[in-house]
């Protein structure tokens, strides 16, 4: 969230280190990855492309479904901390997700979850303290039983907690073990209902970890 201090309000609160205008430039690890892609971006018929795409590492991805699973009957979710970035070839933004950080403090239920002021506060003493330097580049939650989509009051809760254009929505449905990212498009249009996939970074030994089912592998992620 944007702000110079931490206030109390329903709206904002600083999260982390006020983003530079731009992302700073680097070069996408593409080349590294393994891409996972939503059935939606095989449709031809879908032109819509993602404001970012999104890559994540193992040690992230392996903490959000421990927490995932951790609750089959309830909602629950947090923040995904890492990096934005230009890539210094291509001119594309990619955000990299390093760290999944378990919201604390909510108010849940079986289909529903609200992150408070000391959640949101939480998240910002856990950056500080463990994470100097990184964004707040997203968030994830879980739909137990329900599929994977985005409801109203998910997309309220990503417009006005999570503003900037490179902020991604994560949702996952533990049950049947299916995910997706909820992007921006280049216009500022999020669509609630069809998901894109994402980049695995890849393992010491190059192996994928990844185990929702209803995104498919792609072997080139340059294709």
């Amino acid at each position: 969230m944007k702000g110079k201090e931490a206030k109390v309000s329903p709206l904002r609160i600083k999260l982390a280190p006020e983003p530079t205008r731009s992302p700073p430039m680097a070069y996408s690890p593409a080349w590294c990855s393994k891409r996972y892609e939503s059935v939606y971006e095989r449709d031809e018929h879908w032109l819509d492309r993602p404001r970012v795409d999104v890559f994540i590492t193992q040690p992230a991805y392996s903490r959000i479904c421990l927490h995932a699973m951790s609750d089959l009957d309830n909602e629950v979710g947090g923040a995904l901390t890492g990096r934005w970035c230009q890539d210094a070839i291509t001119g594309s933004q990619f955000i990299v997700v390093d760290a999944a950080l378990p919201a604390r403090h909510t108010r849940y239920g079986s289909t529903f979850l609200t992150f408070t002021t000391d959640s949101l506060l939480a998240f910002q003493q856990e950056i500080e303290a463990s994470h100097p330097g990184k964004l707040i580049v997203g968030w994830y939650h879980t739909h137990p039983g329900m599929g994977v989509f985005l409801s109203g009051y998910d997309t309220w809760l990503h417009e006005h907690f999570f503003p900037e254009t490179y902020q991604t929505a994560l949702v996952i449905e533990p049950r049947s073990g299916q995910a997706g990212f909820f992007i921006r498009q280049p216009d500022g249009f999020l669509d609630a209902r069809r998901y894109y996939g994402f980049y695995e970074l890849n393992g010491l030994n190059g192996a994928s970890i990844i185990g929702w089912h209803n995104l498919i592998q792609r072997e080139d992620p340059d294709e």
